[in-house]
């Protein structure tokens, strides 16, 4: 299984970006998929999650401005991010714990928001 992330980009303060996940390989189903990100000189951060019910929860940080959503039909999960901050500035990493069993990352997408 690989996950292949894309969406990232150079934002102003204010503006929006859409990330992607998409899967691939021996894929039956998922259990829970989420988004981390690491800023430069920090540990990596859990963002948001989807759960199989499709419950979704958010860091703090985010909430209210990040709204994670997904495509099981292909096997795709997405992160829109609207009203960004110079602080979203980091390294997004998408999550898959998939069914038969493991977990995945996705390589990255850099996200920089500045003017």
């Amino acid at each position: 299984v690989q996950l292949q992330a894309s969406g990232g980009g150079l934002v102003q303060p204010g503006g929006s970006l859409r990330l992607s996940c998409v899967g691939s390989g021996t894929i039956f189903g998922f259990k829970d998929m989420a988004w981390y990100r690491q800023a430069p000189g920090k540990q990596r951060e859990w963002v948001a999650r989807i759960v199989p019910g499709g419950s979704t929860n958010y860091a703090d940080s985010v909430k209210g401005r990040f709204t994670i959503s997904r495509d099981i039909t292909k096997n795709t999960v997405y992160l829109q991010m609207n009203s960004l901050k110079p602080e979203d500035t980091a390294v997004y990493y998408c999550y898959m714990n998939i069914l038969p069993g493991g977990e995945y990352w996705g390589q990255g997408t850099q996200v920089t928001v500045s003017s």
